[in-house]
Protein backbone atom coordinates (compact mmCIF):
# COMPACT_ATOMS: atom_id res chain seq x y z
CA UNK A 1 0.00 0.00 0.00
CA UNK A 2 1.43 3.35 -1.06
CA UNK A 3 2.29 5.94 1.58
CA UNK A 4 2.46 9.72 1.45
CA UNK A 5 6.26 9.39 1.21
CA UNK A 6 5.87 7.29 -1.96
CA UNK A 7 3.66 9.96 -3.47
CA UNK A 8 6.12 12.71 -2.56
CA UNK A 9 9.03 10.78 -4.06
CA UNK A 10 7.22 10.09 -7.33
CA UNK A 11 6.02 13.70 -7.64
CA UNK A 12 9.43 15.08 -6.69
CA UNK A 13 8.09 17.16 -3.79
CA UNK A 14 8.08 17.04 0.01
CA UNK A 15 5.49 15.18 2.05
CA UNK A 16 4.37 18.56 3.43
CA UNK A 17 3.54 19.73 -0.09
CA UNK A 18 1.54 16.54 -0.75
CA UNK A 19 -0.42 17.18 2.46
CA UNK A 20 -1.18 20.78 1.44
CA UNK A 21 -2.41 19.61 -1.97
CA UNK A 22 -4.70 16.96 -0.49
CA UNK A 23 -6.09 19.14 2.32
CA UNK A 24 -6.06 22.44 0.40
CA UNK A 25 -4.43 24.15 3.36
CA UNK A 26 -1.95 26.32 1.41
CA UNK A 27 -1.41 27.65 -2.06
CA UNK A 28 0.52 25.24 -4.28
CA UNK A 29 1.48 26.01 -7.88
CA UNK A 30 -0.77 24.43 -10.50
CA UNK A 31 2.08 22.41 -12.06
CA UNK A 32 3.05 20.98 -8.66
CA UNK A 33 -0.58 20.17 -7.77
CA UNK A 34 -0.97 18.32 -11.04
CA UNK A 35 2.20 16.29 -10.44
CA UNK A 36 0.99 15.31 -6.98
CA UNK A 37 -2.46 14.20 -8.18
CA UNK A 38 -0.89 12.21 -11.02
CA UNK A 39 1.33 10.43 -8.50
CA UNK A 40 -1.67 9.76 -6.22
CA UNK A 41 -3.58 8.26 -9.13
CA UNK A 42 -0.66 6.17 -10.38
CA UNK A 43 0.07 4.75 -6.93
CA UNK A 44 -3.63 4.33 -5.97
CA UNK A 45 -2.87 6.26 -2.81
CA UNK A 46 -5.73 6.71 -0.31
CA UNK A 47 -5.08 9.27 2.45
CA UNK A 48 -5.68 8.00 5.98
CA UNK A 49 -8.93 9.40 7.36
CA UNK A 50 -7.32 9.66 10.79
CA UNK A 51 -4.25 11.47 9.44
CA UNK A 52 -6.39 13.87 7.46
CA UNK A 53 -8.55 14.63 10.50
CA UNK A 54 -5.42 15.56 12.45
CA UNK A 55 -4.45 17.99 9.70
CA UNK A 56 -7.81 19.69 9.19
CA UNK A 57 -8.96 19.30 12.81
CA UNK A 58 -12.26 17.56 12.06
CA UNK A 59 -13.36 13.96 11.59
CA UNK A 60 -16.86 14.46 10.11
CA UNK A 61 -18.23 12.19 12.82
CA UNK A 62 -21.03 12.91 15.30
CA UNK A 63 -21.51 11.07 18.59
CA UNK A 64 -24.99 10.26 19.88
CA UNK A 65 -25.37 9.21 23.52
CA UNK A 66 -28.82 7.60 23.83
CA UNK A 67 -30.92 5.83 26.43
CA UNK A 68 -32.16 3.02 24.19
CA UNK A 69 -32.37 2.30 20.49
CA UNK A 70 -35.08 -0.37 20.51
CA UNK A 71 -37.95 1.77 21.87
CA UNK A 72 -39.97 3.11 18.90
CA UNK A 73 -39.88 6.70 20.18
CA UNK A 74 -36.08 6.77 20.38
CA UNK A 75 -35.60 4.63 17.28
CA UNK A 76 -37.53 7.09 15.09
CA UNK A 77 -35.52 10.07 16.35
CA UNK A 78 -32.23 8.22 15.86
CA UNK A 79 -33.24 7.30 12.32
CA UNK A 80 -33.97 10.97 11.56
CA UNK A 81 -30.56 11.97 12.96
CA UNK A 82 -28.78 9.26 10.97
CA UNK A 83 -30.52 10.27 7.73
CA UNK A 84 -29.60 13.92 8.29
CA UNK A 85 -25.99 13.00 9.09
CA UNK A 86 -25.70 10.96 5.89
CA UNK A 87 -27.16 13.79 3.81
CA UNK A 88 -24.64 16.23 5.29
CA UNK A 89 -21.67 13.88 4.84
CA UNK A 90 -21.22 12.90 8.49
CA UNK A 91 -20.89 9.50 10.16
CA UNK A 92 -22.91 8.79 13.31
CA UNK A 93 -21.37 6.93 16.27
CA UNK A 94 -24.09 5.61 18.57
CA UNK A 95 -23.67 4.85 22.27
CA UNK A 96 -26.66 3.01 23.76
CA UNK A 97 -26.17 3.45 27.52
CA UNK A 98 -29.56 2.45 29.04
CA UNK A 99 -29.21 5.20 31.70
CA UNK A 100 -26.24 3.37 33.26
CA UNK A 101 -23.79 5.99 34.51
CA UNK A 102 -20.74 3.77 34.00
CA UNK A 103 -21.69 3.08 30.37
CA UNK A 104 -22.44 6.76 29.79
CA UNK A 105 -18.96 7.66 31.06
CA UNK A 106 -17.35 4.97 28.90
CA UNK A 107 -19.17 6.10 25.75
CA UNK A 108 -18.38 9.77 26.35
CA UNK A 109 -14.69 8.93 26.83
CA UNK A 110 -14.69 6.78 23.68
CA UNK A 111 -16.33 9.50 21.59
CA UNK A 112 -13.88 12.11 22.87
CA UNK A 113 -10.99 9.76 22.07
CA UNK A 114 -12.32 9.31 18.53
CA UNK A 115 -12.43 13.10 18.28
CA UNK A 116 -16.06 13.44 17.27
CA UNK A 117 -16.84 16.87 15.86
CA UNK A 118 -19.93 17.18 18.04
CA UNK A 119 -22.13 15.36 20.49
CA UNK A 120 -25.88 14.78 20.63
CA UNK A 121 -27.35 13.62 23.95
CA UNK A 122 -30.75 11.90 24.18
CA UNK A 123 -31.13 10.31 27.61
CA UNK A 124 -34.48 9.80 29.28
CA UNK A 125 -33.09 10.86 32.68
CA UNK A 126 -30.69 13.68 33.56
CA UNK A 127 -29.54 13.26 37.19
CA UNK A 128 -26.96 15.70 38.53
CA UNK A 129 -24.24 13.07 38.10
CA UNK A 130 -24.87 12.91 34.34
CA UNK A 131 -25.04 16.69 33.99
CA UNK A 132 -21.71 17.05 35.79
CA UNK A 133 -20.24 14.40 33.51
CA UNK A 134 -21.51 16.15 30.38
CA UNK A 135 -20.05 19.43 31.59
CA UNK A 136 -16.63 17.79 31.70
CA UNK A 137 -16.90 17.48 27.89
CA UNK A 138 -18.03 21.06 27.29
CA UNK A 139 -15.09 21.53 24.91
CA UNK A 140 -17.03 19.34 22.42
CA UNK A 141 -19.94 21.13 20.68
CA UNK A 142 -23.06 19.62 22.25
CA UNK A 143 -26.86 19.58 21.88
CA UNK A 144 -29.17 17.94 24.41
CA UNK A 145 -32.42 16.62 23.00
CA UNK A 146 -35.68 16.12 24.88
CA UNK A 147 -34.62 18.13 27.94
CA UNK A 148 -37.46 19.54 30.03
CA UNK A 149 -35.61 22.78 30.62
CA UNK A 150 -32.12 24.10 30.06
CA UNK A 151 -29.72 22.84 32.73
CA UNK A 152 -26.45 24.52 31.79
CA UNK A 153 -24.68 27.09 29.65
CA UNK A 154 -22.48 24.55 27.88
CA UNK A 155 -25.03 23.06 25.50
CA UNK A 156 -27.84 23.85 23.11
CA UNK A 157 -31.21 22.42 24.07
CA UNK A 158 -34.20 21.09 22.12
CA UNK A 159 -37.34 21.16 24.28
CA UNK A 160 -40.25 18.87 23.45
CA UNK A 161 -42.97 20.72 25.45
CA UNK A 162 -44.10 17.59 27.26
CA UNK A 163 -46.15 19.66 29.72
CA UNK A 164 -48.23 21.30 26.97
CA UNK A 165 -48.77 17.91 25.32
CA UNK A 166 -50.11 16.42 28.55
CA UNK A 167 -52.30 19.46 29.08
CA UNK A 168 -53.67 18.99 25.57
CA UNK A 169 -54.69 15.40 26.44
CA UNK A 170 -56.53 16.53 29.59
CA UNK A 171 -58.44 19.27 27.76
CA UNK A 172 -59.35 16.92 24.93
CA UNK A 173 -60.82 14.24 27.21
CA UNK A 174 -62.75 16.84 29.19
CA UNK A 175 -64.16 18.38 26.00
CA UNK A 176 -65.20 14.91 24.83
CA UNK A 177 -67.31 14.60 27.99
CA UNK A 178 -65.07 12.58 30.31
CA UNK A 179 -64.82 13.35 34.03
CA UNK A 180 -63.85 9.93 35.45
CA UNK A 181 -60.36 9.69 33.98
CA UNK A 182 -57.48 7.35 34.79
CA UNK A 183 -53.81 7.58 33.88
CA UNK A 184 -50.85 5.30 33.19
CA UNK A 185 -47.86 7.67 33.20
CA UNK A 186 -44.30 6.68 32.47
CA UNK A 187 -41.53 7.08 35.04
CA UNK A 188 -42.18 10.37 36.82
CA UNK A 189 -38.47 11.23 37.11
CA UNK A 190 -38.29 11.48 33.33
CA UNK A 191 -39.44 14.54 31.40
CA UNK A 192 -41.42 12.24 29.12
CA UNK A 193 -43.21 10.82 32.16
CA UNK A 194 -43.38 13.58 34.74
CA UNK A 195 -43.78 16.47 32.28
CA UNK A 196 -46.66 14.90 30.39
CA UNK A 197 -48.43 13.86 33.58
CA UNK A 198 -48.02 17.32 35.15
CA UNK A 199 -49.66 18.97 32.13
CA UNK A 200 -52.49 16.44 32.25
CA UNK A 201 -53.07 17.16 35.96
CA UNK A 202 -53.11 20.89 35.30
CA UNK A 203 -55.98 20.51 32.81
CA UNK A 204 -57.98 18.43 35.29
CA UNK A 205 -57.34 20.90 38.12
CA UNK A 206 -58.56 23.80 36.00
CA UNK A 207 -61.80 21.89 35.39
CA UNK A 208 -62.13 21.02 39.11
CA UNK A 209 -61.86 17.32 38.34
CA UNK A 210 -60.38 15.04 40.98
CA UNK A 211 -58.03 12.31 39.76
CA UNK A 212 -58.72 9.23 41.88
CA UNK A 213 -55.49 7.69 43.16
CA UNK A 214 -56.69 4.14 42.46
CA UNK A 215 -57.01 5.05 38.78
CA UNK A 216 -53.36 6.12 38.47
CA UNK A 217 -50.84 3.30 37.99
CA UNK A 218 -47.30 4.11 36.88
CA UNK A 219 -45.81 2.27 33.93
CA UNK A 220 -42.35 2.25 32.36
CA UNK A 221 -43.16 2.91 28.68
CA UNK A 222 -43.14 -0.82 27.89
CA UNK A 223 -46.30 -2.68 26.71
CA UNK A 224 -46.26 -5.08 29.66
CA UNK A 225 -46.48 -2.19 32.13
CA UNK A 226 -49.47 -0.73 30.26
CA UNK A 227 -51.12 -4.16 30.27
CA UNK A 228 -50.63 -4.69 34.02
CA UNK A 229 -51.62 -1.13 34.90
CA UNK A 230 -54.86 -1.35 32.93
CA UNK A 231 -55.69 -4.68 34.59
CA UNK A 232 -55.23 -3.01 37.96
CA UNK A 233 -57.36 0.01 37.05
CA UNK A 234 -60.17 -2.09 35.60
CA UNK A 235 -60.22 -4.40 38.61
CA UNK A 236 -61.61 -1.55 40.73
CA UNK A 237 -65.28 -1.58 41.67
CA UNK A 238 -65.71 1.80 39.98
CA UNK A 239 -63.97 2.28 36.65
CA UNK A 240 -62.95 5.40 34.73
CA UNK A 241 -64.51 6.15 31.35
CA UNK A 242 -61.15 7.09 29.81
CA UNK A 243 -57.46 6.37 30.47
CA UNK A 244 -54.49 8.50 29.41
CA UNK A 245 -51.41 6.41 28.66
CA UNK A 246 -48.20 8.45 28.75
CA UNK A 247 -46.78 6.52 25.78
CA UNK A 248 -48.30 4.72 22.80
CA UNK A 249 -46.53 1.45 23.58
CA UNK A 250 -48.13 1.39 27.04
CA UNK A 251 -51.47 2.16 25.36
CA UNK A 252 -51.02 -0.93 23.21
CA UNK A 253 -50.71 -3.07 26.35
CA UNK A 254 -53.64 -1.26 27.97
CA UNK A 255 -55.95 -1.92 25.01
CA UNK A 256 -54.96 -5.58 25.06
CA UNK A 257 -55.82 -5.83 28.78
CA UNK A 258 -59.21 -4.18 28.28
CA UNK A 259 -60.02 -6.57 25.43
CA UNK A 260 -59.08 -9.62 27.50
CA UNK A 261 -61.34 -8.38 30.31
CA UNK A 262 -64.28 -8.20 27.91
CA UNK A 263 -64.31 -4.42 27.42
CA UNK A 264 -64.49 -2.73 24.04
CA UNK A 265 -62.35 0.29 23.17
CA UNK A 266 -63.73 2.93 22.84
CA UNK A 267 -67.36 1.84 23.44
CA UNK A 268 -66.76 0.75 27.05
CA UNK A 269 -63.57 2.65 27.84
CA UNK A 270 -61.60 5.25 25.90
CA UNK A 271 -57.80 5.13 25.60
CA UNK A 272 -55.49 7.91 24.45
CA UNK A 273 -51.73 7.64 23.98
CA UNK A 274 -48.74 9.90 23.42
CA UNK A 275 -45.91 9.99 20.82
CA UNK A 276 -47.74 8.89 17.66
CA UNK A 277 -45.24 6.12 17.00
CA UNK A 278 -45.17 4.81 13.47
CA UNK A 279 -47.56 1.91 14.13
CA UNK A 280 -50.11 3.81 16.25
CA UNK A 281 -52.59 4.07 13.38
CA UNK A 282 -52.51 0.28 12.98
CA UNK A 283 -53.54 -0.47 16.57
CA UNK A 284 -57.04 -1.94 17.01
CA UNK A 285 -58.72 0.47 17.22
CA UNK A 286 -56.48 3.09 15.59
CA UNK A 287 -55.00 5.08 18.47
CA UNK A 288 -55.89 8.67 19.25
CA UNK A 289 -52.62 10.16 20.45
CA UNK A 290 -50.42 13.22 20.72
CA UNK A 291 -48.00 13.57 17.83
CA UNK A 292 -44.45 14.19 18.96
CA UNK A 293 -42.52 15.64 15.97
CA UNK A 294 -39.73 13.09 16.32
CA UNK A 295 -38.25 13.56 12.85
CA UNK A 296 -38.11 17.33 13.27
CA UNK A 297 -36.66 16.96 16.76
CA UNK A 298 -33.79 14.85 15.40
CA UNK A 299 -33.16 17.06 12.38
CA UNK A 300 -33.32 20.29 14.41
CA UNK A 301 -30.86 18.94 16.97
CA UNK A 302 -28.34 17.99 14.27
CA UNK A 303 -28.72 21.33 12.47
CA UNK A 304 -28.09 23.19 15.74
CA UNK A 305 -25.02 21.04 16.38
CA UNK A 306 -23.60 21.65 12.89
CA UNK A 307 -24.13 25.37 13.40
CA UNK A 308 -22.02 25.14 16.56
CA UNK A 309 -19.35 23.11 14.76
CA UNK A 310 -19.10 25.01 11.49
CA UNK A 311 -19.76 28.55 12.69
CA UNK A 312 -17.91 28.20 16.02
CA UNK A 313 -20.99 29.48 17.84
CA UNK A 314 -20.63 29.35 21.62
CA UNK A 315 -23.78 31.09 22.88
CA UNK A 316 -26.32 28.45 24.01
CA UNK A 317 -29.63 28.31 22.18
CA UNK A 318 -32.95 26.65 22.97
CA UNK A 319 -35.41 25.55 20.29
CA UNK A 320 -38.85 24.15 21.01
CA UNK A 321 -40.84 21.57 19.07
CA UNK A 322 -44.58 21.50 19.59
CA UNK A 323 -46.86 18.45 19.92
CA UNK A 324 -50.35 18.27 18.46
CA UNK A 325 -53.30 15.92 18.79
CA UNK A 326 -53.99 13.15 16.28
CA UNK A 327 -57.63 12.08 16.52
CA UNK A 328 -58.39 8.50 15.48
CA UNK A 329 -60.86 5.91 16.87
CA UNK A 330 -59.82 4.95 20.42
CA UNK A 331 -61.70 7.76 22.21
CA UNK A 332 -65.51 7.97 22.32
CA UNK A 333 -67.70 10.69 23.81
CA UNK A 334 -68.07 10.51 27.58
CA UNK A 335 -71.29 10.86 29.59
CA UNK A 336 -70.80 14.62 29.97
CA UNK A 337 -70.36 15.38 26.25
CA UNK A 338 -73.24 17.84 26.20
CA UNK A 339 -72.53 19.19 29.68
CA UNK A 340 -72.04 22.96 29.79
CA UNK A 341 -69.92 24.30 32.63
Amino acid sequence: MATIKDVAKQAGVSTTTVSHVINKTRFVAEETREAVWQAIKALHYSPSAVARSLKVNHTRTIGLLATATEAPYFAEIIQAVENRCFARGYTLILGNAHNELQKQQAYLAMMAQKRVDGLLVMCSEYPDSLIEMLEEYRNIPMVVMDWGESRGDFTDTVQDNAFSGGYMVGRYLIERGHRDIGAIPGQMERNTGGGRHAGFLKALQEANITLHEEWVVQGDFEPESGYRAMQQILSRKQRPTAVFCGGDIMAMGAICAADEMGLRVPQDISVIGYDNVRNARYFTPALTTVHQPKERLGETALDMLLDRILNKREEPQTIEVHPHLIERRSVADGPFRDYRR
